[in-house]
């Protein structure tokens, strides 16, 4: 039976061997090694990579809204990068006030900790028979992408579920891939939104709730909402009674929420994040690609959709965070 999964990896060290490490060792890990005109054309490249970036688009919600908000983190060469570290830093004491300003203050000096987590690598593979690619030129008929959408489907669906999940199975020095619902945050209770017997009145103070939570954090917004898709169907509903106006529409108009979005990685309760750099990122190391090599004697041509991306989380060394998760 075919493999349905996208697959993660951590490329280790600095030996390889075969055709493709070898490419890779020479180039540097530069991955464009892997994406010459040998067998594929320019067009046919296209084709595969305009699926490819269609698919991962459709696909991805929490990860697109991280990087549309410029809340990403470049990793240059991340082929060859296997761990990400940063340092948290701790409080100082107050400033102090004085006329003068030159009242003695109190010195101090901010402790620092290392953290990190790895850098994986998100992977599907296909392949495309080359008397199949020759039948496609032939016959004047473009090169199917149904393969590629696939393993971009799976790629993309692996890289939001580790936001939402994160992904314990990979762990260094220690260190894990943490994500909405593992990572340090807020936790609390919330109304069951999809029952018939819950109002907006009940859905809205949850969502201020959250947001005092959150505030009381010292993280001001702007805020982005995920609940399960059966969550977001009972928001179309009248906020109240013969209301004007939806659910939806009320929450929107909370100061500081942004927005309000239904994900399939959540099967019950709310996920607020503050979109912010200090609170959150993706770490970028290279988003869904296509890379080929071939096989049996030129016979086959293999393909590999791959991403090298993963969310960053950071809170204080207090354990105050932008992130709030309120379960049922």
């Amino acid at each position: 039976m075919p493999d349905n999964n996208a697959h993660i990896d951590i490329v280790q060290g600095g030996k390889g061997s075969g055709d493709v490490a070898m490419k890779l060792l020479e180039s540097n890990f530069n991955i464009q090694a892997l994406r010459t005109h040998d067998v594929l054309r320019k067009d046919e490249w296209k084709l595969l990579d305009d699926k490819v970036v269609e698919v991962a688009r459709q696909r991805l919600v929490g990860v697109a809204d991280l990087m549309s908000a410029g809340l990403k983190h470049t990793i240059p060469n991340a082929l060859g990068v296997t761990r990400v570290e940063w340092e948290t830093v701790g409080d100082m004491t107050g400033a102090e006030v004085s006329m003068s300003g030159v009242t003695p203050g109190q010195n101090d000096r901010p402790n620092y900790e290392l953290e990190g987590i790895p850098l994986p690598i998100i992977h599907k593979d296909f392949n495309i028979n080359i008397r199949a690619l020759h039948a496609s030129r032939n016959g004047g008929s473009p090169l199917d992408t149904t393969m590629a959408a696939h393993a971009a489907k799976v790629v993309a669906e692996k890289l939001e579920a580790i936001l939402f999940d994160g992904y314990a199975a990979i762990k260094m020095n220690n260190s894990t891939i943490y994500g909405y619902t593992t990572c340090v945050r807020n936790t609390g209770t919330a109304y069951d939104w999809s029952l018939v017997g819950t109002d907006g009145t009940e859905i809205l103070s949850d969502v201020l709730e959250i947001i005092a939570d959150l505030y009381a954090s010292n993280m001001f917004g702007p805020f982005m909402f995920y609940i399960p898709l059966s969550w977001y169907v009972k928001l179309g509903e009248d906020f109240k009674a013969e209301s004007d106006k939806s659910i939806l529409q009320r929450l929107k108009e909370i100061p500081g929420v942004k927005d309000i979005k239904p994900s399939q990685n959540i099967t019950s309760g709310v996920i607020a994040v503050t979109m912010a750099s200090d609170v959150v990122d993706m770490l970028d190391g290279m988003q869904p690609t296509t890379i080929m090599w071939p096989s049996h004697g030129g016979m086959v041509t293999n393909f590999k959709v791959m991403a090298i991306m993963a969310p960053r989380f950071k809170s204080t060394q207090t354990g105050q965070s932008g992130i709030a998760h309120y379960t049922v």
